[in-house]
């Protein structure tokens, strides 16, 4: 009885030790797949990031700057895109031009005795009648196809393109002669042409018709009733012909000399979180994200995405991507692969582990169309391997106890 206790004994031990054997063969021969697999990462690890001037990327000998306190201090005195006053220039009031639609009102005087537009009274008590002059409004015109309008004994005057000076002073002259001593005072009582167009995050879009005042970009966007969100959080985007400039309505506000003197058919178009950055990687979460023209630090911009994954992010491994311009970047655009617009690639590392980038995080100004990338750490990689590795065994092992 005690042999064939013995005997069982040494058999189970056996049968334990060739399964380990066979699990250790499972595990030797899936390993190298397992980890082929990876390798394959979601994106670039820290050390690919950190090595990519050498990595023969598809942009060649992009820019890797560590985000310190004076980098940070130089990237916030640089003022973001958008300078109305510098772009559009100081250009003086529209005038009174009139334009092609215009309706005008006309109104002529003639001296007494008058010939043509005066007006006779009669004086009851000596039966006589007298001659006076009084202003004599026609009927509205309209600025016809031709660009002319007509008056009478006058004929055709030419009108679009023209002051109302000018035209005024053609009127004297075609009636001079028919009347005696004419006057004639013309005023736009509907202007059609010199207007600027109200758009996008305001109470009332509409047309504002210019003056000869000189209505500014701020006029016209309170003629519109006003930003529909707080105007100091508002990004204002004016467009003259091919030319479109944005800049934050707080800085209009507190620079005076950018409530520029808009011109005819202008397009004012306010903005409520006009601008986006993207997050990817080991973040709280991965997506588009957008923020107001007043602008967006960098630290905010971590708090918005909810920071960080704890079991998965590498807080040495935060990079930004950016397109700069190459005084910026500190580099000779001629040696790196710029894009249309001449700027050229680098890429911010963002060490969360040092405390003082925290506080340089607070004045790093986030700009359009920034990327935002968190590495995965490698032990997390790690955790992952061992995780598709148990996957893969447990259920071999399960399946070798149930068949013993």
């Amino acid at each position: 009885m005690i042999n064939v206790l013995a005997r069982h004994s040494r058999e189970e031990k056996q049968g334990v030790i060739s399964a380990g054997r066979s699990l250790l063969g499972v595990v030797a021969a899936t390993a190298p797949l397992l980890a082929g697999c990876v390798s394959t990462s979601v994106g670039p690890s820290r050390a690919l990031v950190e090595n990519a001037a050498e990595a023969g990327l598809a942009y060649p000998g992009v820019k890797i700057l560590p985000l310190t306190n004076s980098l940070a201090d130089a990237r916030s005195a640089t003022p973001a895109d958008g300078d109305f006053l510098v772009r559009f220039g100081a250009v003086p009031p529209i005038g009174s031009q009139v334009g092609v639609g215009d309706a005008l009102e006309v109104t002529i005087w003639e001296a007494a005795p008058a010939a043509l537009f005066g007006s006779a009274t009669i004086d009851t008590r000596s039966l006589t009648t007298v001659q006076t002059s009084r202003p004599n409004a026609l009927p509205e015109i309209v600025v016809g196809p031709s660009g002319t309008i007509t008056i009478p004994f006058a004929g055709q005057i030419r009108a679009a393109g023209r002051t109302l000076r000018q035209i005024e002073q053609d009127i004297v002259a075609s009636l001079r002669g028919r009347a005696h001593l004419p006057q004639a005072i013309v005023r736009i009582a509907r202007n059609e042409t010199a207007n600027v167009t109200v758009l996008g995050d305001v109470k009332e879009p509409q047309r504002v018709p210019l003056t000869p005042r000189g209505e500014r970009l701020l006029d016209v966007i309170a003629r519109a009733g006003g930003t529909s969100q707080p105007l100091d959080r508002m990004t204002i985007e004016l467009t003259r012909g091919n030319v479109t400039q944005r800049m934050a309505a707080r800085d209009i506000v507190r620079d005076p000399r950018q409530n520029i003197i808009l011109q005819r058919d202008d397009v004012v178009t306010a903005a409520f979180q006009p601008y986006t950055f993207t997050v990817l990687g080991a973040a709280g979460k991965n997506e588009e994200v957008r923020f107001e023209g007043v602008g967006l630090t960098l630290s905010q911009a971590l708090g918005r995405i909810g920071g960080f994954q704890d079991d998965r992010a590498d807080p040495r491994g935060v990079f930004l991507f950016r397109w700069e311009p190459p005084s910026l970047a500190g580099a000779d655009a001629s040696q790196f692969s710029t894009n249309p617009e001449g700027k050229v690639p680098v890429i911010y590392q963002v060490d969360m582990k040092e405390p003082q980038t925290y506080f340089a995080a607070q004045k790093f100004q986030m700009r359009d169309g920034d990327i935002v990338y968190v590495a995965n750490s490698k032990l997390a990689d790690l955790q992952r391997f061992v995780n598709i590795l148990a996957s893969s065994i447990i259920p071999l092992a399960t399946v070798r106890n149930t068949v013993r």
